[in-house]
């Protein structure tokens, strides 16, 4: 029997099992199962298109399969995903997420609600825990109270602080430098041949350079020297529990959460082996990340406990290497694409650091912080490509929606119920046409207007007016901004100006040595299938060395 289109599915396959001739109770059975799936998803039509008994509810967004829901759309493009139905419901609405119920915010405000939200209201921890504590370890981060976890980021900013990050500038350099001169994608700039290409992965490459970066100022010697192929694999196993699966199924019975389990172990032991050796005399190292958090206290007189620390400098090690290594091989990427900017760079190079006998010397922080070029080229990256595209709050009870934000339903402002999630898509307002003049288009120069969107938007992300002081330090609020690469509010990225040295840095040492083009003349798309945004493949960069390096 063969199905030919003239009748309904469900018919054709009870006309199967019917000549069949099966038992009447498996038949039954079998027809059953065939049919529920069809019922379910019909059954989930139909609801939906029966007036909602609740119009304080925001607008759900539609969907033919019930507990998948959007699940699919959003996972492969979110921001098509949130520009198309803010076209039908507005700014506020409600899509399903494998069973769970997610409200979006979206625009300036919308940031603002979720962002600048009470924690009692709207919880990072409740959202992000099952996440983050098998790859972090316990006891930091959002594995403990709020108040404790602003305390902790306030010992960070200590192994920040500004001579901290004077020092890192050579540290990177030289790192950079070195990989340049050792690392086999670079095998043509190595044979000092200036009239031949070679090329390389730009996430790949990026993703080396900063771990090596990272580890070599943040970390200390001792990781930095630890940097083997044990230490490779254990970030590995490690890093594969930090994907969207684990976010979504945190306690699945898979090889890849049990290797994720024993690397944590593996590696909060080796941090807290260099703490016991620290502890007990050795010297051999840098006023680093671990010295600071040493002598680092809680309110209550405690010092630091050392898994503390080793957890710390774990989520240091594992947050800062995605975000820095995705935004850098973006840059990457769009300076291959532009080789007039690329020239731009180099020529802000030799402006300010050329020497009499026509080398570039060293770079010093401040001066790093000065080049007008360089500091467009990063802003518009974190603005076409911000790291984290959603930001998720559990709602821990029931919250309205300010008015402002939405239109009112017809009784009253809409309301969600706790238990379900709300989203923040900053990188909706960092692409709007409404905000933006060709958002899509990545052009640095749009920061050079000091009265245009771009550097107003920027002035509100830090927020001069109004500093606040979350426990941590007072930093700008910047909530209602529609530039917010690094978040808003209490949750905002303490490393954001490492993060500026680190790609500045990165970006200087590699212009100063080579020309770069794209290969190819598509430039590659968002990767939205992991937790970080990152280009999809072919990714490759063509370069050749200067004539003059």
């Amino acid at each position: 029997m063969s199905y030919n289109g003239s009748l309904p599915v469900s018919d054709y396959w009870s006309g199967y099992v019917a000549q069949a001739q099966l038992p009447s109770t498996p038949r039954l059975a079998l027809l059953a199962l065939l049919n529920i799936p069809i019922f379910a998803i019909l059954l989930n039509v139909l609801w939906q298109l029966i007036p909602s008994r609740d119009r304080s509810a925001p607008p759900v967004v539609f969907h033919w399969i019930p507990i998948l829901g959007s699940a699919v759309a959003y996972g492969d493009d979110p921001l098509k995903f949130f520009f198309q139905n803010r076209e039908k419901y507005g700014d506020v609405f409600t899509f399903i997420l494998l069973g769970r119920r997610v409200t979006v915010a979206l625009g300036a405000k919308g940031n603002n609600f979720v962002l600048g939200g009470r924690s009692t209201n709207l919880s990072a921890e409740d959202a992000y825990t099952h996440l983050t504590t098998p790859v972090f370890g316990k006891d930091v981060v959002y594995d403990c109270p709020n108040d404790v976890f602003m305390e902790q980021k306030k010992f960070v900013k200590v192994g920040l602080s500004t001579d901290n990050l004077r020092a890192y500038v050579g540290m990177i350099e030289d790192e950079v430098e070195e990989f340049l001169k050792n690392d086999s994608a670079f095998a043509v700039y190595q044979n000092n041949n200036i009239n031949e290409w070679g090329k390389f992965d730009s996430m790949d490459i990026l993703s080396q350079i900063t771990i090596l970066t990272a580890s070599r100022t943040l970390q200390g010697k001792e990781v930095r020297s630890g940097l083997d192929k044990s230490f490779s694999d254990l970030y590995n196993d490690l890093d594969g529990g930090f994907t969207p699966i684990n976010f979504l199924f945190p306690h699945l019975p898979l090889e890849s959460y049990r290797k994720r389990d024993r690397a944590q172990t593996k590696m909060s032991n080796f941090y807290v082996d260099i703490l016991q050796k620290r502890k007990n005399g050795s010297d051999d190292h840098e006023h680093d990340m671990m010295a600071a958090l040493l002598n680092q206290k809680y309110r209550d007189g405690r010092l630091l406990r050392d898994h503390e620390i080793a957890h710390i400098l774990i989520a240091l090690l594992m947050a800062g290497q995605h975000t820095s290594s995705a935004s850098g091989s973006w840059a990457m990427l769009h300076l291959a694409a532009n080789p007039d900017v690329v020239e731009a760079l180099y020529q802000e190079q030799i402006k300010h650091f050329a020497t009499p006998d026509g080398n570039l010397r060293s770079m010093t922080y401040e001066e790093l912080r000065q080049l007008p070029i360089l500091d467009s080229v990063i802003r518009e990256t974190l603005r076409m490509h911000p790291p984290i595209h959603s930001i998720f709050r559990k709602v821990r009870s029931d919250i309205a929606v300010p008015a402002t934000l939405s239109a009112p339903s017809k009784d009253g402002t809409y309301v969600v119920p706790a238990g379900h999630y709300v989203l923040a898509c900053p990188a909706v307002s960092q692409a709007d046409p409404s905000i933006w003049k060709e958002p899509t288009k990545w052009d640095p120069t749009r920061w050079s207007d000091p009265e245009g969107v771009a550097a107003q938007a920027y002035k509100q992300d830090a927020d001069d007016t109004e500093k606040i002081d979350y426990g941590f330090g007072a930093v700008g609020k910047g909530t209602e901004s529609p530039y917010q690469p690094f978040g808003a509010g209490k949750h905002r990225c303490i490393g954001e100006q490492f993060a500026y040295l680190q790609l500045g840095t990165i970006i200087t040492t590699i212009i100063r040595r080579v020309e770069l083009r794209l290969e190819g003349d598509k430039f590659p798309a968002h990767n939205y299938h992991t937790m970080i945004t990152t280009p999809k493949k072919p990714r490759n960069i063509l370069y050749r060395r200067r004539e003059f390096d």
